[in-house]
């Protein structure tokens, strides 16, 4: 996944939040800012299929994971889910997923 066409369709506005994002972010207390600074500052830690990927990143001080996937012929972001990734899935850095 190309994370600087992220950030251009980000910038562009070319977001589409989904209902399962929307819903487990106010579960979560995570803002569409928070979600957004993630994308356009946020590192891709993990490139899935489609293509689409998980982008992690802070918002404050907290680490957030963003999964999010690209249209390419429509030029569209779509956001998956956001979440704050715990020590219990992830290594201290919170990029490496634990076996």
């Amino acid at each position: 996944m190309d994370v600087k066409f992220v950030i251009k369709l980000v910038h562009e506005g070319r977001i589409q939040w989904q209902r399962h994002a929307l819903e487990r972010m106010m579960e979560r207390d995570i803002s569409r800012r928070d979600v957004k600074q993630v994308l356009i500052e946020g590192e891709l830690i993990e490139d899935y299929p489609l293509p689409s990927g998980l982008i992690h990143g802070f918002d404050n001080e907290s680490p957030l994971h963003v999964v999010v996937a690209i249209d390419i012929n429509i030029e569209w972001c779509y956001i998956i889910t956001a979440y704050r990734p715990d020590s219990k899935h992830f290594e201290q850095d919170f990029k490496t997923r634990k076996k």
